[in-house]
């Protein structure tokens, strides 16, 4: 028997909502026995799409993080029900039935990620299902897996060595949406957004930007350097919050610079100016 889960690059996904679309198209207004009652068309995301703005003017990013059930391993959905209105598939898939989870409200509070959604007019709570109607039918991956252009969504067992998501699960890159949930998560992701620091380095003398200065980081037991670009420009990604770095710049013919920096948050350092010997 197979254990479904997803993995999600976010470095991949572009935003343009395929995958969101995609649910709704197989969801909305169609009735699945079983598995799922039609979804609303509006106030439901069985495939939300959370925008995450980073950074400060004017060095600021966007990243796109899709955010479906997660289909826990120790789902507290799953706890909270009565009568085993949810229940774990052999295959790993968390499925609400929509009979028997009627007038259930709390299985909509007992989710920590809030991917289950309360239909008033059915009286019943909603979440993804990995198309699992699909998947006993023959299908080999959910639609929005199937919709995603940029290969950002990938489906498979994490059981089969073979698999693409076994092997990215392998290679230690994976984490939780939230490493402190501790519910074995079967959605789980790759270049989750976290802190970066950035600045713009320029020789004082000239005003011209200063290509090619060495920079290096320091801190937390990390050491990474880098080169600045044609625009004096250097970035540090993938940094942890709440610590202290030193960052290092050094360019032949000008004094070195070094910058003490906590990452409360992330960090533009804006033009460093270098000083000539």
């Amino acid at each position: 028997m197979p254990r479904y889960g997803l993995v999600i690059d976010v470095n991949k996904c572009c935003g343009c909502y395929n995958c969101f679309l995609a649910c709704k198209d197989e969801h909305c207004g169609h009735d699945f026995p079983g598995y799922s009652a039609a979804q609303p068309m509006t106030g439901q995301f069985w495939m939300n799409i959370v925008e995450k703005e980073r950074g400060q003017y004017p060095k600021v990013k966007l990243a796109y993080i899709p955010v479906p059930c997660q289909h826990c391993e120790d789902a507290p959905c799953v706890i909270s029900a009565e009568n085993e209105a949810v229940y774990r598939r052999e295959d790993g898939i968390i499925i609400i039935d929509p009979e028997k989870a009627a007038g259930q409200r709390q299985i909509v509070a007992s989710c920590p990620y809030g991917v289950i959604y309360w239909n008033e007019e059915k009286n019943i709570p909603q979440k993804c299902t990995l198309c699992a109607h699909l998947l006993d039918a023959g299908w080999k991956e959910p639609r929005c897996v199937e919709m995603c252009p940029t290969g950002a969504l990938a489906f498979g067992d994490f059981d089969d060595p073979a698999s693409e998501v076994s092997k990215l699960l392998a290679s230690g890159s994976t984490e939780s949406l939230n490493s402190e949930s501790r519910l074995k998560e079967k959605v789980v992701y790759v270049n989750l957004p976290k802190i970066f620091i950035s600045g713009m380095v320029i020789f004082g003398d000239t005003e011209e930007c200063a290509r090619g200065a060495r920079v290096s980081l320091t801190g937390n037991g990390e050491k990474m350097t880098a080169e600045t670009d044609f625009f004096g420009d250097f970035e540090f990604e993938k940094l942890e919050k709440d610590m202290d770095y030193v960052i290092k710049i050094d360019s032949k013919g000008y004094q070195p610079q070094e910058i003490k920096v906590k990452t409360e948050t992330d960090i533009y350092l804006g033009i460093i100016r270098m000083k000539k010997v």
